[in-house]
């Protein structure tokens, strides 16, 4: 039977998966806007994700809650080691917001083109900085047996770790690609549709060289992963999710690929979190004093009366989910109200 500490650790993993999967394609559609020419098609662009982006942060502010509230400890020392690239993310954040509200108050190409920028920029950084923290939560953080953060912003910025932000910026970028052909008018969609497929290949390759590097980097990652039920069923549904995405835009059924691409990060969060398990925050100091589902929880009174604010709010915020996807379904219609 699993304890609260292992259903907590499933928690905020299932709600880092719900994040990257919505919040990650307004991300790529915002970083593909970078790359849009036409009026009309950066409008789309920007109505394709206006009435959901912010509900789907939601998960992002609800996994940073639930790990405040369910381990303090790993709360305390990620967003101490990790402030100066948390505060830059915010910034973009905020940027990225302010660009869709403000771009459409003046019809200067000028002002358009600031925000155009703006708000593309604030979706780059943002996808790849959430890869450049997930990196060097797999390769190790320096923290010392009294879990202290000892290390420095640069040391943040390895190898390693800036591979995982291409990573996840690519993924991203293909994610969004596929997203845009569910809200994007015929032309608009067949110019997108045709750029998946090299959008894919891209991140795939910078997945297998990352995979690699993670087997050289983080080998205890993978110590026992291979008895694990868990871990086969995380690998056949990436290779299956993985291979049917190229079938599925070339068949034109684009709501299977993004089904297909959803699938497919949540597999990778997966193999990651049985790699990771039962640890939050590996030490790259000495993996004892690595913090843990076990060393770093809240007490099981805290850890329950969560589980229960958990078991309300969480189907709450899947309803709104549901509600807000239905009611703004379909095609992009641009009219006088628009971004």
């Amino acid at each position: 039977m699993l304890d609260l500490n292992t259903i907590w650790f499933l928690l905020i993993g299932v709600l880092i998966v719900g994040y990257a999967i919505l919040d990650g394609f307004d991300l790529g559609v915002g970083v593909l806007h970078l790359f849009t020419k036409g009026e009309k098609e950066k409008r789309t662009n920007l109505n394709a994700i206006g009435p959901v982006w912010d509900g789907n942060e939601v998960w992002l502010l609800t996994a940073g809650g639930a790990l405040f509230a369910a381990f303090p400890a790993v709360y305390a020392t990620v967003f101490t080691g990790f402030y100066l690239a948390l505060m830059l993310l915010l910034v973009a954040l905020i940027f990225r917001a302010v660009a869709m509200e403000f771009r459409s108050k003046v019809e200067a190409p000028s002002w358009r083109n600031f925000w155009d920028k703006a708000f593309g920029i604030g979706s780059l950084l943002p996808a790849i900085l959430f890869g450049v923290a997930v990196g060097n939560i797999l390769r190790g953080v320096p923290v010392d047996a009294n879990g202290t953060y000892t290390g420095t912003f640069l040391q943040l910025l390895n190898p390693y770790s800036i591979l995982i932000g291409l990573v996840s910026l690519a993924f991203f970028v293909a994610h969004g690609a596929i997203y845009l052909t569910l809200k994007a008018g015929d032309e608009y969609r067949d110019q997108i549709a045709a750029k998946i497929p090299k959008l894919w290949a891209v991140f795939e390759i910078l997945y297998l060289v990352a995979t690699f590097a993670t087997v050289y980097v983080s080998p205890f990652l993978f110590e026992g992963m291979s008895t694990s039920i868990l871990f086969w069923v995380f690998i056949g549904l990436l290779l299956a999710a993985i291979g049917n995405i190229n079938v599925a835009v070339k068949a034109k059924k684009y709501f299977l690929a993004l089904i297909s691409s959803s699938a497919t990060i949540a597999a990778m969060i997966g193999l990651a979190a049985v790699g990771m398990f039962p640890r939050l925050v590996p030490s790259s100091i000495d993996l004892r004093y690595s913090l843990t589902a076990t060393n770093s929880a809240s007490s099981e009174y805290t850890l329950t009366i969560m589980l229960i604010i958990a078991a309300i709010g969480v189907p709450i915020v899947l309803a709104y989910t549901f509600f807000i996807y239905r009611v703004f379904k379909g095609k992009v219609v641009i009219g006088d109200e628009s971004y």
